[in-house]
């Protein structure tokens, strides 16, 4: 179990100083790139690429399949911060150390977050491309990233999380994909479950019957900590695969990048058409 390191706001600031000095005016708005998704940044007209490696104690994303590097830029005429790669419980990171960027976020003045994954689908209704978006979550880390001492010009010591996913962000992001045509966009309940190993039967059995519409290894710790930020979230998941108990079949990483890539045109037109509405 982590707590969090004693000079961590000093880590935290030195961070976001170091980006205010690239970008002095940094946007309002964050979206960060799940497993399979960077497709999104070729949406952007980029100022700024900043590798995660160059940031004062950022954690490197060691996942392949993750650029790791922070993206200032516009899509449309809204300018935005992309977290291009994030960090995972898996890779042995805690979850202060997984949520740092984005108390940064927090920091350098973002009051919007969009957090994108790619998941397993658990309700049987689901078909690979379903786009879900999250209404509420189950965390199933064994680990909380506010453990320890609260910072409290960061937030309360026991934030509400009756809404952690923002309702207005919800209805904006159905109300996109009727406009723009996108299907399958759905809501549903996410698990977060440490990895790496993948499910078995029994366990995605186990989890369907939690309540969960699907599955993966990250999101949840960064929506707990925005909400704290008192950040708007809303979080979306790719269901790259059906987990379907009773006709288990072998879930490989090469077939959720795929599936990805494959969904993202329709997830790039969705979001281009939800960040317009959140300009109007």
């Amino acid at each position: 179990m982590s707590r969090l390191p004693s000079d961590y706001p000093d880590q935290v600031r030195a961070a976001a100083s170091y980006i205010t000095r690239i970008c002095p005016h940094t946007p309002l708005l964050a979206l960060q790139l799940g497993t399979g998704l960077d497709g999104l940044a070729k949406q952007m007209d980029i100022e700024h690429v900043i590798p995660y490696a160059d940031i004062p104690h950022f954690p490197e994303s060691t996942v392949e399949s993750h650029q790791g590097a922070l993206l200032i830029g516009s899509i449309g005429s809204s300018r935005i911060i992309v977290l291009s790669g994030r960090l995972h419980y898996y890779e042995g990171y805690s979850t202060s150390e997984i949520t740092l960027p984005i108390r940064v976020l927090q920091t350098v003045g973002v009051k919007r977050l969009i957090l994108t994954n790619a998941a397993g689908g658990l309700n049987p209704l689901f078909k690979p491309g379903t786009i879900m978006v999250i209404r509420d979550h189950l965390n199933f880390l064994g680990e909380n990233p506010l453990r320890g001492v609260n910072v409290a010009e960061w937030g309360p010591r026991f934030p509400d999380l009756s809404e952690p996913y923002d309702p207005a962000m919800i209805k904006m992001m159905l109300d996109s994909a009727d406009a723009s045509g996108v299907d399958r966009v759905v809501t549903g309940i996410y698990v977060c479950i440490p990895g790496p190993s993948l499910e078995t039967p029994a366990e995605t059995r186990w989890l369907r019957e939690s309540g969960a519409d699907a599955v993966g290894m990250s999101t949840v710790p960064e929506v707990i900590v925005a909400n704290h930020a008192s950040m708007k979230v809303l979080g979306l998941s790719l269901v790259s695969n059906l987990n379907d108990p009773d006709n288990f079949q072998p879930i490989l990483l090469e077939d959720i990048i795929a599936e990805g890539r494959r969904a993202a045109d329709r997830l790039a037109k969705l979001m281009l058409e939800f960040i317009s509405r959140l300009e109007d």
